[in-house]
């Protein structure tokens, strides 16, 4: 089925929303400089998302798309994690969006929470691991703290790292977080 000159409105409207809010974060970004970006009236983009909380709310959408992790042997995991996650940073720059105006903006910080912890922390419960959430969370620091100096920052040599460098780098450490006993609470 083709595609209607509505979707491709759309998309050319989030992929747009994305750089600008990128770019400008969220409080500097205007519907008109985004229309502008997608070669639109600013109408369009109110017709569509109706304000611009809704539209940051569109382009921020981010599903991590976690692999099953119940097969995985134990001492593997940190690795499968690793490098899927590098690769859906890689691929897709709505998180990095997501991640730069959640420094300045509540709403996007709040969304940024909402992805690490409603899609990890239901992963490692199916994958039978103890304590999820603060697993999930002690890997959101990881997680996000290398992206941070990798694509925000552009911290060298993190930058220069290729996938397998950061897998044999972060690995261990993520393995460590979703295997290791959780600390004696005396």
């Amino acid at each position: 089925m083709a595609e209607k000159k509505s979707d491709r409105t759309r998309a050319s409207i989030l992929a747009a929303a994305r750089e600008r809010f990128g770019a400008d974060g969220y409080e500097r970004a205007t519907i008109r400089a985004i229309a502008a970006d997608a070669a639109i009236d600013p109408a369009m983009v109110m017709r569509y998302y109706g304000s611009k909380e809704k539209l940051f709310a569109a382009a921020a959408e981010f599903d991590v798309r976690l692999p099953d992790l119940t097969d995985v042997p134990r001492e593997e995991l940190g690795t499968v994690l690793v490098r899927h996650l590098v690769e859906r940073w890689e691929e897709d720059d709505t998180l990095r969006v997501l991640l730069r105006t959640a420094v300045t903006n509540e709403a996007a910080a709040e969304r940024m929470r909402l992805v690490f912890i409603e899609q990890l922390t239901p992963a490692f419960e199916r994958a039978a691991v103890d304590q999820p959430e603060v697993r999930a969370g002690l890997i959101s620091t990881q997680a996000l703290g290398f992206a941070l100096c990798r694509y925000i920052l552009a911290l060298e040599p993190i930058v220069s790292l290729s996938t397998d460098e950061v897998v044999a780098w972060l690995g261990p450490t993520i393995a460590r977080y979703l295997t290791s006993p959780a600390p004696s609470q005396e």
